[in-house]
């Protein structure tokens, strides 16, 4: 039976408030099949928050969050999230990312074939047996991509993946996440940095205060600002 399609994935005047301070106010958007699209704004402008309510992790406050298609149940199996200090357990590299395969229905087989298939990809193959926990960085990032990876999500959320690494481990990440782009996993990134939304998004969600000031394509955003406050972020200006 052929998978439904779940996108787009539509956004309609979404909120979230906690202690009742609005967090995301009338946040509004769509996202069909196509290149990455990053999430940018100041710190505290909802980037983090926003991933985390597409995926499910939290309740919105009001609005909606609406895939084109599927059962509930095939929605949360077609999404995976990388975040920006990913959680590894007390296992091997391998292990991992078995663990990961384990909560699918799958024959012990596939679940070999996918967690060789992506250690591959990734460049882990050699640290397989390695406890996961004494990876550097990049490593680790590269293992948490691994393991949202060989779950095959139709959805992929990455929450600032190459903060605080350095360039040649931000290089091999971003080159794992254009592998796994052009296998048609439609990615949605929070990222701070500008060259990389450069070079990596075909468009760009502009946060602030909680609110969506500019939903465009990378170079409209990045070259040709529509308002004030989009310009004064791109040039690196403080905002508040």
């Amino acid at each position: 039976m052929p998978e439904p399609d779940f996108l787009p994935l539509q956004v309609n005047s979404l909120r979230f408030e906690a202690a009742g301070k609005p967090l995301l106010n009338d946040v509004s958007f769509s996202l069909d099949a196509g290149r990455p699209t990053c999430v940018v704004g100041p710190n505290g402008a909802g980037k983090s928050l926003l991933l985390r309510l597409c995926h499910g992790l939290l309740a919105p406050s009001g609005g909606s969050i609406r895939w084109a298609g599927g059962t509930v149940e095939q929605q949360r199996r077609a999404q995976a999230m990388v975040f920006q200090r990913p959680v590894l357990l007390r296992r091997s590299v391998r292990a991992n990312i078995e663990h990961a395969l384990s909560t699918r229905q799958l024959l012990r087989s596939e679940r070999t074939e996918r967690t060789e298939a992506v250690l591959e990809k990734t460049g882990l193959s050699d640290l397989a047996e390695r406890d996961a926990r004494v990876l550097s960085g990049g490593e680790q990032q590269r293992l948490a991509l691994a393991r949202a990876w060989a779950l095959r999500p139709r959805m992929l959320f990455l929450d600032e993946p190459t903060a605080h690494l350095d360039p040649a481990a931000t290089a091999s990440v971003e080159a794992i996440i254009r592998d796994i782009d052009s296998e048609g996993v439609r990615i949605l990134m929070v990222s701070h940095d500008l060259g990389q939304v450069r070079r990596m998004a075909g468009d760009v969600l502009f946060l602030h205060n909680g609110r969506l000031i500019a939903h465009t394509d990378t170079r409209s955003f990045l070259d040709a600002p529509e308002s004030e406050l989009t310009c004064a972020f791109v040039e690196g200006r403080l905002l508040w």
